[in-house]
Parts: C-alpha cells; sequence; structure tokens
C-alpha cells in the first residue's frame, strides 16, 4: 500500500488504532473475573486470611505471562502483513507499547470490578469507563475538535498516550520520509499534525511512561478499594474464636430465661462405637483366577479391631491400600457386596444398620465441601432442615455454637 498522501496515513491510523482496541478488549475479561473472585475475598478478607494486597498483587502478575502471550501473536501476525514500517526496532516499540496498553486496560477494569462489586453496577462503570477512554483518545476525536470543557478528559485519557506513542513510533519511521511538494516536512509528520498530534520522538517514550504510570495507578487503587469497601447486601458479623466466650453467655442467660428455653435444650447421649474381628471379603476376580489363584474369596480386612471414643477425634492411619476407606465403610455399613464378619456393638449394643443410619453422618474421602459456603452457613442450613418448624431462627444460629 503507498504511504504518499495523508489519505494513505489515515488508513494506517486506523490500523493502529484497531490494534490499541483489540489490546484493550482482551484485559475487559477481568472485569467479570474480578466479581466472581469477590465472594470468596471478602470471606478470606474479613477472616484475616491476608491483606488485601497479597491478593490484587498476585492478580496483577500472574496477568503479565498471559498479555506478553496475547501481544506476541497479535503484533507477529499483523505487524509486517499490514505493512507497517519494516524497521525491527519500531516492531518492538510497538510490542511493548500494546504490553503496557493491555496491563493498563486489565488494571482499570479490575477497578471497575472491585469499585462496582456487582455484576451490574460494574458493566455500568466498566462501559462508561470505555466510552470516556475511546472518545477521548485522540482518534474519534482529535485534539483539535474536542472542546474546551472536554480537554481535561482527554490529557486524562490513557489511550492518548497510547494513540500518540504508537503514531509516532510509525509515521516518524523512514517509509513515512517522502516529502509532499511545496512542503519541507516529510508526510508523517504531516499526517500526525492533521490529526492533532504531537510529532517528536520523545512522545513515544512519554506515552509509554504514562501509560505504565496507569499501569501502577489502577493496581494501587484495586488494592485500596479491596481494603476498605465492603460487598454490597445485608452485613454479616464474622464471629472469630475469641468472640465464643460472648456466645456462651447468651446461651447461658437465655437458658435463664422461661420465654427463651423453649426450644434451646436438644438431649443427647453420646455413644461409643466398639468393632472386634472385622473381616470383608469378596469375591475373587477373574484376573487373579486365570493367573492360578485357587481360593474362592479375595479377604480385604482381616480380624480388624478397635474402638471410637466419643469426643475424641481419631485418626486412622496407614499406606495407601492397607484398607482405610474400606473398614470405614464397612463399619458405616456403606458396603453392599462382599461378606462381612465380626461383631460391631454401639455402646455396647449390636449395631443396627437402620437406626444408625438416622443417628450417624458419614462423609466419604471423596465428598468436598462447596466452595461458594463456608461451613457456618452449611451448618446453618442443615439446621433449617432438621430442626423443627417451631425453632426460630435465632435460636438456630444459637444451636450451632452450642
Amino acid at each position: 500500500m503507498p504511504k504518499k498522501t495523508v489519505i494513505d496515513g489515515g488508513i494506517y491510523m486506523g490500523a493502529l488504532f484497531y490494534a490499541l482496541i483489540v489490546a484493550m478488549f482482551n484485559g475487559l475479561s477481568e472485569l467479570a473475573l474480578s466479581i466472581l473472585k469477590l465472594p470468596v475475598f471478602f470471606k478470606q478478607r474479613d477472616l484475616l486470611f491476608f491483606p488485601p494486597w497479597a491478593y490484587s498483587l498476585p492478580t496483577w502478575i500472574l496477568k503479565i505471562p498471559i498479555t506478553l502471550l496475547e501481544v506476541s501473536v497479535w503484533t507477529v501476525i499483523t505487524y509486517y502483513t499490514t505493512g507497517y514500517d519494516s524497521d525491527a526496532a519500531r516492531f518492538f516499540k510497538q510490542w511493548l507499547l500494546l504490553i503496557c496498553i493491555n496491563q493498563m486496560a486489565s488494571g482499570l477494569f479490575r477497578l471497575m470490578g472491585a469499585l462496582g462489586r456487582n455484576i451490574i453496577v460494574a458493566n455500568t462503570f466498566g462501559s462508561c469507563a470505555l466510552l470516556m477512554v475511546l472518545a477521548l483518545g485522540g482518534f474519534i476525536l482529535s485534539r483539535d475538535n474536542i472542546q474546551k470543557w472536554w480537554i481535561l478528559g482527554y490529557w486524562l485519557s490513557p489511550l492518548m498516550y497510547g494513540q500518540n506513542a504508537v503514531a509516532v513510533n510509525e509515521f516518524l519511521g523512514k517509509s513515512w520520509s517522502y516529502v509532499l511538494p511545496g512542503s519541507t516536512e516529510p508526510i508523517g509528520v504531516t499526517i500526525l499534525r492533521s490529526r492533532g498530534m504531537f510529532p517528536e520522538a520523545r512522545w513515544y517514550w512519554i506515552g509509554v511512561g504514562a501509560v505504565v504510570g496507569y499501569v501502577v495507578l489502577f493496581n494501587f487503587l484495586v488494592t485500596l478499594a479491596l481494603t476498605y469497601l465492603n460487598p454490597f447486601g445485608k452485613p454479616q458479623a464474622i464471629l472469630s474464636k475469641e468472640s465464643t466466650e460472648g456466645v456462651e453467655t447468651s446461651v447461658s442467660s437465655s437458658n435463664a430465661n422461661p420465654n427463651m428455653k423453649r426450644g434451646m435444650v436438644l438431649p443427647f447421649e453420646t455413644l461409643s462405637i466398639t468393632f472386634d474381628d472385622i473381616r470383608y471379603a469378596v469375591d475373587m476376580p477373574q484376573e487373579m483366577k486365570a493367573q492360578g489363584i485357587e481360593e474362592g474369596r479375595l479377604e480385604l480386612l482381616k480380624g480388624v479391631s478397635g474402638a471410637f471414643r466419643p469426643g475424641v477425634l481419631t485418626a486412622l492411619m496407614g499406606i495407601s491400600g492397607a484398607g482405610k476407606t474400606t473398614l470405614m465403610d464397612v463399619l458405616a455399613g456403606r458396603k453392599t457386596g462382599g461378606y462381612i464378619d465380626g461383631s460391631i456393638t454401639i455402646s455396647g449394643y449390636p449395631k443396627k444398620q437402620e437406626t444408625f443410619a438416622r443417628i450417624a453422618g458419614y462423609c466419604e474421602q471423596t465428598d468436598i465441601h462447596s466452595p461458594h459456603v463456608t461451613v457456618f452457613e452449611s451448618l446453618q442450613f442443615s439446621a433449617w432442615l432438621r430442626l423443627p418448624p417451631e425453632v426460630d431462627a435465632a435460636t438456630r444460629k444459637v444451636l450451632i455454637y452450642i
């Protein structure tokens, strides 16, 4: 494509603007990702798991390799095929600037997510910020066409510095050195002046420095927002270990009140589990019979005995394949096949699976807790399901701590 007229320069200017837009929109995904992670972050922050900067800083750093990959692929594919200046130094300078633009956009949209704290509010903030940045970036409206009462927005727009830097990097190249008849300056400088941009070479590094400054500023503001802002909705108190004495005091005082006593006492009896000479076997697999093994059964548990006492946390330890899970499944009555021998008693009485299943809970090793709720919320939900309907919400909450 020829590079001898202002019209030719306008085409390349549009291509450069499109490259900046692509780099910016690659950071737009940070807005939704930030909103999705905020509920868990707020819970962990309020429980003092870590300071907010320990969350925001790694998020920023871990985005850098992704930015390098995205910008490298884009620049390698588009730079020479578009017909930009063939100087290798200008190739790497455009690559560096697009990296900074992508990081700036990621920080901007993370900030919108941290300020909005809600996908609807954050999308509104993000759309408004994107509109202002694009409209006052120096391409859609040149500096000469922006009204005086809007000119401050032009100087504050990070895209303005990026647009000026990428344009200076391209149009001050040797391929834009053609001088129009009757003119004393190269066509590249003429194109820059016609778009209201600064034609001096130093404006490339001014632009890079300004964009890097915005990267640092936006990520710093993200940390401040995560430190001082709270999620929308009804505030909920977080009870730490040190506050349990207050809970116990409230329980004691409520027990003294006859009106509160009803539904507060849940009588239960502690039970122990003992097992003696537990044996568990399954039919010999056909593969093992084919290898010459003549036994009809494969014994997995061989005379295991033990006891679980109430109020004592017992750890069942052993190497992989020792039979820990098998033993627990047998004791819990989860084994529906095979052959079980031995004695299992509950506080001295023979175990009846129908009764045991109603009074005991069993969590397998493959069970996981939902990442979207806390343990307290799970207990609260379980209390809603198990307690009688006449037990009010305040009483249910107290009973969870009991």
